[in-house]
Order: C-alpha cells, then sequence, then structure tokens
C-alpha cells in the first residue's frame, strides 16, 4: 500500500515594499499636521508702528458776545455802505434811508451806468477771493454760498458809495430838505447784518435749550429794502471779550474740573489755541464757559460754532489692547544678583542642601523681564517658589516667594512667545500709545500677538 503523502499550503514570504511604507508615513504626517492646524489655535501677529493718539472731543458750542441791535429813526427805502463782519469805527456811514426813494431811483440809475471802481475797491475784493480760494475745501461746499454773500456785500458796499459820491449835489439837496439821511455808528464794534433773537443772552441767563434749539433761524436784515421807523437796521458787536458754552459730561467735569485753561480747535478752519474756561451749573449738569478775547470778527456772523478740545495728545508705540496681557513675576531684591555663567550674564545663588545635609550654592542664570527701583523682576519658571537664595559675599538669604504683576505683550519676532513689558502713556477704546526705547519693552517693527489672552510664554508661533 503507498505511503501518503502530507501536504503543506504553502505560505508567501511577507514581501514590504518600501515605498508603500515610506508613502504611509507621510500621508500620516501630513493627515496628522492638517489636524493639528484646523484644531489648534493660531496666533494672530501684529506689526508694532509708531503712532499718535489724540483724545478728541468734539462740541457744539453756544455763542455770547456783547451785541445791540440798532434800529432805524426812519422809514424808506434803505441802502447800506459797509459790507458784513466788517470792522467801523465810530462815525463810519452805515446805511442810509430815503423816505420818498429819489436818491435810491438815482443811485440805481448810476450802478447801471457802470461806475469805476478804485484801485482800493478792486485790491478790497481781490482779497476777498483769495482768502476764500486758500481756505476752500470741496468737503464744505457750503461755504461757497457765504463766500457769495460776502462778495456781493463787498461789490455792492463799493458800489454803493461810488453812487453816492457822484450824486453830490443832489444828495446834499435831500438831506437839506430832511427826506435823505445818512447813518453812522455810534461807536467802534464789528458790523453785521442780521438777527436771531439771542443779541441779550448773557453767560448768567444762558439756558441749555440753546444749545439745540429745534427752530433756530437768522432774519437777514440786507434782504430789507424799506424800513420803518424802530425797525431793526444792523447789529454792531461791541467787545472782543466773547464766550462760548459747551455742554459736556459728567466725566470730563471730574477730570477738569480742577483746571482753568485748555486748548481748543476750531473745526470751521482747523486753528488752534489755549483759553481760559469756568464752569456754570444748570441743575445737575455742568456746562463750559471758554473765555475768549480775539478772533470775534471770525464768527461774528454765526451764532454757533464746532469745537474740539485738544485734552491729551500723545506719540509712542502703538499697539492694539487685545495685545495687552498680565502676567506674574517674582520680585527679587536687586543686592542678591550676581554676573556667572558662560556668558557673564545675571542671575542668583542657589542654596541647596543635599540628603546627607551638605549645603552648597549653584549659579542660576536668570532672565530678566522689568526692573523697578529695588527689585528684578523674573519668570516663574526660571526659580521655584520657596528657593532660598544667598546674597553674594555675604550670609544673608532670601527665601523666593513675592510676585507682582505686569503689563505686558508676547513678541513673537523668533517664531515662539517672548513677554515684554510695556509702559502705556496713553489708551483709548482700540489702541495704546506705549513708550519706545523702554529697556525691557518693544521696539517699532516687533511682531507682537494679537491676542496676548491666549498665548503663554514660549508657546510656539502656528
Amino acid at each position: 500500500m503507498a505511503e501518503k503523502k502530507k501536504i503543506v499550503k504553502y505560505r508567501r514570504p511577507l514581501n514590504l515594499n518600501i515605498g508603500v511604507v515610506f508613502f504611509g508615513i507621510i500621508f500620516i504626517y501630513i493627515v496628522f499636521n492638517v489636524y493639528t492646524y484646523f484644531t489648534s489655535e493660531h496666533i494672530s501677529v501684529y506689526e508694532v508702528s509708531q503712532g499718535t493718539i489724540a483724545e478728541n472731543n468734539n462740541y457744539h458750542g453756544f455763542i455770547i458776545r456783547s451785541e445791540k441791535v440798532c434800529n432805524s429813526d426812519y422809514s424808506g427805502y434803505v441802502d447800506y455802505y459797509l459790507s458784513d463782519d466788517a470792522k467801523a469805527g465810530a462815525g463810519n456811514l452805515i446805511y442810509s434811508v430815503d423816505e420818498n426813494g429819489d436818491v435810491t431811483k438815482k443811485m440805481q440809475d448810476a450802478d447801471n451806468d457802470a461806475i469805476d471802481l478804485s484801485n482800493d475797491d478792486y485790491s478790497t475784493l481781490r482779497n476777498t477771493i483769495s482768502s476764500f480760494a486758500g481756505s476752500y475745501h470741496a468737503n464744505d461746499f457750503s461755504t461757497v454760498y457765504s463766500f457769495k454773500e460776502d462778495l456781493s456785500s463787498r461789490l455792492m458796499q463799493a458800489v454803493n458809495e461810488n453812487a453816492l459820491d457822484s450824486l453830490g449835489d443832489y444828495v446834499q439837496n435831500a438831506q437839506n430838505n430832511q427826506t435823505f439821511h445818512l447813518v453812522t455808528t455810534p461807536e467802534d464794534g464789528i458790523v453785521t447784518y442780521y438777527t436771531d433773537g439771542y443779541e441779550s443772552v448773557t453767560v448768567d441767563s444762558f439756558d441749555p435749550g440753546m444749545l439745540q434749539p429745534l427752530n433756530y433761524t437768522k432774519n437777514n436784515l440786507k434782504q430789507n429794502t424799506s424800513v420803518q421807523a424802530g425797525d431793526a437796521v444792523y447789529k454792531l458787536i461791541t467787545s472782543e471779550n466773547w464766550n462760548i458754552v459747551l455742554g459736556v459730561s459728567d466725566k470730563l467735569y471730574e477730570r477738569l474740573k480742577d483746571s482753568s485753561v485748555v486748548q481748543i480747535k476750531f473745526r470751521k478752519d482747523d486753528t488752534t489755541c489755549w483759553v481760559n474756561f469756568s464752569w456754570k451749573q444748570i441743575g445737575d449738569s455742568y456746562y463750559m464757559v471758554l473765555e475768549l478775547n480775539n478772533n470775534m470778527i471770525r464768527f461774528a456772523n454765526e451764532r454757533y460754532v464746532e469745537v474740539e478740545l485738544l485734552l491729551d495728545e500723545k506719540s509712542g508705540l502703538k499697539i492694539p489692547n487685545s495685545a495687552i496681557t498680565k502676567k506674574e513675576f517674582f520680585t527679587i531684591p536687586k543686592g542678591y544678583f550676581t554676573k556667572g555663567g558662560d556668558s557673564n550674564a545675571k542671575g542668583l545663588l542657589v542654596s541647596q542642601t543635599d540628603k546627607n545635609g551638605t549645603e552648597s550654592t549653584t549659579f542660576v542664570e536668570t532672565e530678566l523681564f522689568y526692573e523697578s527701583e529695588d527689585f528684578y523682576y523674573i519668570d516663574e519658571d526660571t526659580i521655584a517658589n520657596g528657593t532660598v537664595i544667598k546674597m553674594p559675599d555675604s550670609s544673608k538669604t532670601y527665601t523666593v516667594g513675592a510676585t507682582d504683576k505686569l503689563l505686558g505683550v508676547y513678541n513673537v519676532n523668533k517664531g515662539y512667545a517672548v513677554f515684554k513689558q510695556v509702559d502705556i502713556l496713553f489708551q483709548n477704546e482700540e489702541y495704546s500709545i506705549v513708550r519706545t526705547g523702554t529697556a525691557y519693552g518693544i521696539s517699532l517693527y516687533d511682531h507682537i500677538a494679537l491676542k496676548g489672552d491666549s498665548i503663554q510664554e514660549d508657546d510656539v508661533l502656528q
């Protein structure tokens, strides 16, 4: 009988393809990094720049000044001879009243005959146009209308004066017959040709409702071609001393209540000046009363003015507030630091005792983050809490434990986070200005973490 043979299944040897293995490792690495990228919090970076933050406060101010409305003693046709917002001396011709209209008709006819203007007249008109052109801004087109009125007023003044001179004998006869009256200013002042009902307001009689009137109107007196006896004809501002009343917040009052001088900017032309001020309390609210003694003529035709209080302006390194955070440090008396190690850097002599009770001293190099008059600030990761350190060349010891917090940002120039102390000079809602050139601080063009609370010391930049 034939011997049965045992059949053994052939197992193929395991052949590893090194290329597949290598590709698998790379694939796992890529998947891991992609997963890490999308699941980890990324650090946004901000580049430190030079900047300025100004704490400016804009206010709508109410003008109070010494002004009187001048009324006509006569009835008839009125003609003006002095331009708006012009300075007038006592005895200067302001306007005339023609009771029967004869002289006025003659003056209009003379106007139509193309009266030649004098060189002084042309010079005045050129200066008016040049002044407007130099200060005009396209964003404030409304000033064109004011310029048009001013130019028309000055032209009318020149034409009327020339027309009046050309009618010499005729005017004299009308005056002798008391049908034509030339009226001059009783005193020095600035002449304007409008009324608004606030001419008699003083600082004492000021009412908060005057800051935001519902129906403020200006009555243009030059629109009237005729007047009745007793009608307002012009207004005379008799003093360069004037006031601007501002409604301010309680916070600003608390800040400035012990001050008496402030710098302001007029938004109309961006001019600045220092002015004295006082406070007026009405109910529970305080109002700032600015006290000025010049430049009245620039605002003679206005009751309201936009004023900016220039309270503070600081320049330095500008950083976002979100980058600023706090970190706690050990505070070590300066007398315990010495130099040593390969870099001759500052460090501490740490006292240690082994299990046999043998005491030894080891130099530990430390990174300094800040210094005050008496202390150096070191990172808590450098020296443990409770560590005993020795003063060089002395038997005195100090147990590490006292701490203090510093304001700062995380510098990421090297790809990992390093805390840097900042000295804040000024701060608003979004940015801070910090002092430049500090020993343990940041520098221009440094890169810092945009969100200081989302990063820790030595975190690697993602």
